[in-house]
């Protein structure tokens, strides 16, 4: 792709429209308030199912306020969410959310921690061995099942986090800066992970982050919001090529432009 840096670009206004029966996750004229402080602002976008949409933005623009919106933890003011074709009021079983913390409990193995909630939600425990073999497999974390977390690195502690909301089976995952706090070496590792279980499960993902190269790498929409009120300023497409190695897509010349254009976006330059 040898178009200029602004051709590569796609703006909400352009982008093509998306049939219902396509649609993961409909957000139709988002508004939130915390009392006099407005979070966020008339926020209109779809995720199509089986998209890993990156959501990125300064901090305090509502991207973890609509993230719980989405999730059906927070309700909006104004506007309505819809997941798979529902509306999203309350928790729901389709929609699982992996947070910047990972909250296992120290007193649980790993095994225990990931079955938790699967145990909460009542589903047969023959079904939960079933899930959470498969589940440490695709985390690669079959040889730590009966490892404490203070026993685990700080990669390998999210890894587990994820695993507890991949054992619901949801069809929408929501991802809050899961690894926001790790360093970046660990950090770009586990994008890495990120990608190579996202090909295996194929689920709809929304991913919060402050990070431009990490939503870049990961993502196959970028929407950027606004600093507060949070609204969608614009919709990009990242038209680089699957799967992707962080060697050889980092060295693309469009991986490059894309960083450069958000980054002017955001004020960053």
């Amino acid at each position: 792709m040898n178009a200029p840096a602004g051709a590569l670009m796609q703006t909400s206004s352009e982008r093509e429209s998306v049939s219902p029966t396509e649609v993961g996750i409909r957000i139709s004229g988002v508004s939130k308030s915390f009392g006099v402080l407005r979070a966020l602002d008339n926020v209109t976008f779809d995720v199509k199912q089986g998209e890993l949409v990156a959501l990125l933005g300064p901090s305090g623009c509502g991207k973890s306020t609509l993230l719980r919106i989405v999730a059906g933890l927070l309700k909006a003011d104004t506007g309505t969410v819809e997941v798979l074709g529902r509306n999203q009021t309350e928790p729901s079983p389709d929609v699982s959310v992996v947070f910047q913390t990972d909250n296992l409990l120290p007193w649980l193995t790993v095994e225990a921690n990931i079955q938790l909630a699967a145990k909460i939600q009542k589903i047969d425990p023959a079904e939960i061995r079933k899930r959470v073999d498969s589940v440490l497999l695709v985390l690669r974390l079959e040889g730590f099942r009966k490892n404490y977390p203070h026993e685990l690195s700080g990669g390998m502690r999210q890894r587990a986090a994820l695993g507890q909301a991949l054992m619901l089976r949801p069809q929408v995952l929501l991802l809050d800066e899961p690894f926001g706090a790790l360093d970046a070496l660990t950090r770009d590792q586990l994008n890495v992970e990120l990608l190579r279980i996202g090909q295996e499960i194929r689920k709809t993902v929304l991913l919060v982050t402050h990070s431009i190269p990490e939503a870049v790498f990961l993502a196959d929409r970028v929407f950027v919001m606004s600093d507060r009120p949070g609204r969608i300023v614009e919709d990009l497409r990242i038209e680089l090529p699957r799967p992707r190695a962080p060697r050889a897509t980092k060295a693309l010349p469009e991986f490059g432009r894309y960083i450069l254009h958000l980054n002017h976006l955001m004020g960053v330059d």
